[in-house]
């Protein structure tokens, strides 16, 4: 087993999924800025007062990143593409949850300020932008994936085009198509609310 130099990210990477000891620790101060980045981006979508902040997320994307038998990164773009999807999964999960407990889930029934429990706009907002996401996956997969590396990820063209092993045109027409069919999806959702 090779040891990595010191900030390679990729070979640590690698190093950790192979089970070299110590390959997280180092691995973590390298990837834990841009990991904040990436959460940062996705919470300035989400309502002002949300109970999450980057660092929980950042926290709790990590420890559905660790999981070393479910995901192979093949490089250090792929992990932090795969660190934006699951990012995206934990606030989704998030906003079902809470949705789940304003309509009453299994909670025990008290007098309630209304105000502390409102999921908000912006919590449906995300559902259903989940829900046309993954429509959007089941027609074109694709395209999904360049809409969680570009719009939840941060990734340029090139980098996404990178990470799918496709041209930056490519990229491109991915992009503006799968923004056109998420906004129209949406604004087919919106209407039948």
């Amino acid at each position: 087993m090779t040891i990595p130099a010191a900030g390679d990210v990729t070979g640590l990477l690698r190093a950790w999924r192979e089970g070299r000891a110590g390959a997280l620790d180092e691995l973590m101060p390298l990837v834990y800025a841009q990991l904040r980045q990436i959460a940062r981006r996705h919470l300035r979508h989400e309502r002002p007062d949300h109970s999450l902040q980057a660092t929980a997320l950042v926290n709790e994307a990590f420890l559905r990143l660790v999981d070393v038998n479910r995901i192979d990164y093949h490089d250090r773009m792929h992990f932090f593409a795969m660190a934006a999807r699951v990012m995206r999964r934990v606030l989704v999960d998030w906003a079902r949850a809470r949705r789940y407990l304003k309509r009453g889930g299994s909670a025990i029934r008290v007098t309630l300020d209304e105000g502390l429990v409102a999921i908000g706009d912006r919590g449906r907002d995300l559902i259903a932008l989940d829900d046309a996401l993954e429509a959007l996956e089941r027609i074109a997969e694709r395209k999904c994936r360049v809409v969680e590396l570009r719009y939840f990820g941060g990734l340029t063209v090139e980098e996404s085009a990178a990470v799918l092993s496709v041209s930056s045109d490519t990229i491109t027409r991915d992009w503006n198509f799968a923004r056109t069919w998420l906004k129209r999806e949406l604004t087919r959702g919106a209407t039948a609310s």
